[in-house]
């Protein structure tokens, strides 16, 4: 992939613009015979990475020179050479030239458009570092040929020591500020408007005041109200503004992530003995400065994993028909308010069996838990902390850690989202999506047993109002069906051992949050508001609750709890698998595959299901259920109609035509309500047709044991 090195050279310019300096005032300490060991290490450090840095970018000229005053700084730090006035004059020239060459850049010269390095002057700068005498100076009459005339005076050296004073004295069109300084600058703009929005309370209020006195005396108070009201809702895009702009000043480019991620893939796969295409897109997406940070280790791990474990061995591609040279594709693109960033190679993909094989011997998972697991839930086994499928453990895959670290990075620091997709022979897809930054974010702020609470808008799906009378029992969970799927419902003010509100009415308010295809439909008392608000991190001593994930600051002197969407889900689903692992399973009980696209109707079928004694397994799509129903014999197969891949009635059609399952149970449990819907499922083979909206968990028994005889 062809470097588009234009865009790194106005971030050489602002890096040069640190070391010559610094440069600078290593001479003039040498100069005045102060510097000690350390100060001349640093001169050396500055001239290699401007050495380093233009190399790559192929600034010849400034290589050369930035090259020839590395060996004059070597033979210095390395004692072999002392700091007579000869050789700080040639590093004082040096530092000229360099910054001549830098400042041409500044001004839109590319490395072709630059002159030549002086040839003269980098021999003088070796040659002192040999301890050899540097030739004499040419001046400029020695220069020119008897035919030709002697160059003017506005030409000799002193005048270019002019120009290259007179070029620094022009003033960037960009200023280097320090990090911490500019954190600082938006935790504070933070804070002010976190304190402007109690404004918005204090408005309220006088509206109240303003209907408290006498009729007659009301005229006052109203017009104090409107003034207030009017100057706090000017101020409002004005704060938001500001904050916006300062947020905007610590947003970097992908590239600074992408661009040596690329660079890295081709030495990388050149020590494993394979071969690599990395192509980046979409390098020119900004995310906040500490998303960046943060993000860089977990893409470097993807990375590797996908050279180490995925992309195969020349010879081995091509015996399974594919080029010698595996692709890796490295590709942002923004949706809404959102970052997703994919990382995909066209390599062996991920062996579920091999999968399967490491969890049981790790002890990851126990084999009735393995069985029951779709295509999907197997791979993301691969997340569990110490799980490798490597044989053997090596220090370029990472010593077998580190995928468990990645989610809960993504996840957990980044508020994000991490999906893995992969197909056997043809690669694998890690997909992240992150928020634009973490410093502000949309949040709804609720009410639940007398506090409050917050839940950030990524992991909100919708919030519904519906009486108690809506929701059905599945072997004791309460459940609402929300469009074709089941979702539990759970009492948050149970869930975080708070004091439950008796509620005066017969509906019940729900927020319904979700995280990828899992969601929980959560009691609460009410909506309180809705806005962009400052995410505060939790102290220290407060990092240990695994249900807040920050803070936010409600007015004056009031911190809101956010909750942790993804550690919410985690708790409720192993309360609900240590309520089916208590049960106890019968050796003798009938085997039932329940086939369904959503998470949470898979779980709670099979939650209705294990109370009455079978014995479940779970597949995601037709798919995926037809190859497990091949693989091994099943009493009776429940499967839903709507799912990517292959639907319900594919599925039924191609069961019925194996001889194992010609005659065996097939309930289809499905939405769709029309009567065409139920002859279809007849003229596929269906037992059974239940629909979801009058979904009794009693009829589902009754229907199975009845098919089972």
């Amino acid at each position: 992939m062809a470097l588009d090195i234009r865009r790194f050279i106005q971030r050489f310019v602002e890096e040069a613009a640190d070391h010559l300096p610094r440069l600078r005032e290593g001479i003039s300490a040498l100069e005045q015979g102060h510097a000690d060991r350390e100060q001349i290490n640093d001169l050396f450090r500055a001239a290699h990475t401007l050495k380093g840095s233009s190399r790559m970018l192929k600034l010849v000229p400034i290589t050369a020179l930035a090259h020839s005053t590395e060996e004059l700084l070597s033979a210095l730090r390395d004692g072999t050479l002392t700091a007579t006035p000869t050789v700080t004059s040639l590093l004082s020239q040096a530092v000229d030239g360099l910054a001549d060459l830098v400042s041409r850049l500044a001004e839109g010269a590319t490395g072709d458009d630059l002159p030549a390095a002086d040839e003269a002057l980098c021999s003088a700068l070796e040659a002192a570092a040999l301890g050899q005498a540097p030739p004499p100076p040419i001046t400029p009459a020695e220069a020119a040929p008897s035919s030709v005339p002697a160059l003017p005076s506005s030409s000799t050296p002193p005048s270019s020591a002019v120009l290259v004073a007179e070029s620094e004295l022009r003033l960037s069109d960009t200023v280097r500020v320090r990090l911490d300084r500019l954190d600082d600058v938006i935790r504070l703009m933070g804070e002010v408007l976190s304190g402007h929005h109690h404004l918005h309370t204090l408005v309220d209020q006088a509206r109240e005041l303003s209907i408290t006195p006498p009729a007659e005396q009301q005229g006052p108070f109203h017009a104090f109200h409107r003034e207030l009201k009017d100057s706090v809702l000017s101020h409002d895009s004005l704060m938001s503004d500001l904050h916006d702009r300062a947020l905007q000043m610590r947003m970097l480019p992908l590239s600074v992530v992408f661009d040596p991620l690329a660079h890295m893939s081709r030495e990388l796969a050149q020590s494993l003995g394979k071969q690599v295409d990395c192509r980046v897109r979409g390098s020119e997406i900004e995310l906040d400065r500490q998303m960046i940070d943060r993000l860089s280790d977990p893409l470097i791990h993807l990375l590797r994993n996908a050279l180490d474990h995925g992309l195969e061995l020349p010879a081995e591609r091509q015996v399974a028909g594919k080029p010698p040279r595996g692709q890796l594709i490295i590709e942002a693109w923004q949706d809404a308010g959102w970052v997703v960033v994919e990382m995909r190679d066209d390599g062996a993909g991920i062996s579920l069996e091999a999968v399967r094989q490491k969890a049981l011997a790790k002890q990851l998972v126990s084999e009735e838990q393995l069985h029951a697991l779709s295509e999907q839930e197997t791979l993301e086994l691969i997340f569990l902390p110490g799980f490798s499928t490597k044989s053997m453990i090596t220090d370029f895959s990472g010593r077998g850690v580190g995928m468990d670290v990645v989610k809960r990075t993504v996840v957990d620091e980044l508020n994000g989202d991490l999906q893995l997709a992969s197909e056997r022979g043809n690669g694998t897809r890690f997909t992240l999506r992150l928020p634009l930054s973490l410093a502000m974010m949309r949040v709804l702020l609720v009410s639940v047993g007398g506090v409050n609470l917050g839940v950030t808008a990524p992991y909100v799906s919708e919030l519904v109002e519906c009486s108690s009378q809506s929701f059905i029992d599945a072997a004791g969970q309460r459940t609402l069906i929300l469009r074709n799927e089941f979702v539990p419902v759970v009492s948050l003010a149970q869930l975080l051992e708070l004091p439950e509100t008796e509620s005066g009415t017969d509906t019940t308010l729900l927020l319904v949050v979700h995280q990828r295809h899992q969601k929980l439909a959560l009691i609460i008392d009410s909506l309180i508001d809705e806005r962009d608000m400052i995410i505060k991190p939790l102290p220290v001593h407060l990092r240990y609750l695994p249900l807040v994930s920050g803070m936010v600051s409600m007015g004056r002197n009031a911190l809101v709890s956010l909750l942790h969407v993804p550690a919410l889900l985690e708790v409720t689903r192993h309360s609900a698998q240590r309520a089916n692992e208590e049960r106890a399973s019968s050796a003798l009980a009938k085997r039932i595959l329940v086939v369904d696209d959503s998470l949470n109707t898979r779980e709670i079928e099979k939650d209705v299901l294990e109370a009455w004694g079978y014995h479940v397994t779970l597949a995601e799509n037709g798919r995926d259920g037809l190859a497990k129903a091949l693989a091994e014999p099943f009493d009776a197969v429940l499967t839903d109609v709507e799912m990517p891949v292959m639907d319900g009635f594919a599925l039924t059609a191609r069961l019925r035509e194996n001889e194992v399952y010609r005659y065996r149970p097939i309930i289809i449990i499905t939405s769709r309500e029309k009567e065409a819907d139920r002859r279809r499922g007849i003229e596929v083979g269906a037992d059974a047709y239940i629909v979801k909206g009058s979904f009794d968990q009693n009829n589902l028994v009754e229907t199975l044991q009845a098919l089972l005889g």
